[in-house]
């Protein structure tokens, strides 16, 4: 049909008498609205995460009356890099030691991480495969690093490959569970749908799999993060030394406990600073495909 009279499929309506509405205007306005409630909530709780644990150092020092010789408040703390004669030395010395224990932890997340996303992507696409392996990884859960690290040592020596083996080892476990929870939560239907058009198993991982298990990826990632700094501590800690994990150990013998302190808050601050750009990240992302974050495991 032609003509004035004619009501195309763009702009009808149930009532043949409302305006048109742009559908997809409308799915992007909602998308972009939870993405930006989303980026506000999460950086509220990153505030909210700051000031608790500012209140809990302070209510821990207090409660226990600990010697202000020994236990450091944010107020010590401030001064030691900021105000002191020697700030600008101390500066030096805390943050240098915090980005090498940074690019150790890098290592670490990268190693663990990629094994456990093509362990969880082999686990998907072999169950023979899921009950011959996982039990390694939950021995390596399992088993505590100080008794693995001397072992460690022997076999990659005190360099790159020893940083990557025991942040790898920390990240491994609880990225690979994620991932394979949220590769294997893919709705039967859509699975269903794959094989009818003659789509097989690695067809239905790439297309139905891997988005559907988008939030457990972030979940794993979010918690990966201070998994990998842990890693990085104990790799500087046990084998290859540097780093705050390194020299945080030479502070208690020389009663240097501002040092100390300051070495735990930037780590902290770091961890907990990486921790919830990934969370913002996550939400603002997952909000705007109009998906729910998981929690994590």
């Amino acid at each position: 049909m032609s003509g004035a009279g004619t009501i195309t499929a763009a702009n009808a309506s149930p009532t043949g008498t409302e305006p048109s509405i742009d559908v997809h205007a409308a799915v992007r306005k909602q998308a972009a609205s939870g993405a930006l409630k989303a980026f506000a909530w999460g950086l509220l709780t990153f505030i909210g995460t700051i000031v608790a644990v500012l209140a809990v150092w302070v209510g821990v020092l207090w409660a226990f009356q600990i010697s202000p010789l020994i236990g450091k408040g944010p107020a010590d703390v401030w001064a030691y890099l900021f105000e002191v004669p020697a700030a600008a030395a101390n500066r030096e010395m805390i943050f240098g030691n915090l980005w090498v224990t940074l690019g150790d932890a890098v290592i670490g997340f990268v190693a663990g991480l990629i094994v456990a996303i093509l362990g969880a992507g082999l686990f998907q696409l072999s169950k023979g495969a899921e009950s011959a392996l996982m039990p390694v990884a939950m021995l390596l859960r399992s088993v505590p690093l100080v008794a693995m690290a001397p072992v460690i040592i022997l076999i990659f020596g005190r360099d790159f490959w020893t940083v990557a083996v025991i942040g790898g080892i920390v990240v491994l476990f609880p990225a690979l569970v994620n991932i394979s929870f949220g590769l294997k939560s893919a709705s039967p239907q859509m699975n269903d749908l794959v094989e009818v058009y003659g789509g097989g198993a690695w067809k239905k991982l790439s297309t139905v799999a891997m988005p559907t298990s988008l939030p457990a990826f972030f979940a794993a990632v979010r918690i990966s993060v201070p998994g990998a700094i842990t890693g990085a501590l104990l790799a500087e800690w046990l084998a290859v030394g540097g780093g705050i994990g390194g020299s945080i150990a030479g502070y208690v013998p020389q009663a240097q406990f501002s040092a100390l302190w300051a070495s735990v808050v930037v780590v902290t601050a770091a961890s907990l600073i990486l921790y919830n750009v990934i969370q913002i990240v996550e939400d603002v992302v997952l909000a705007r495909m109009g998906m729910t974050p998981q929690k994590g495991i």
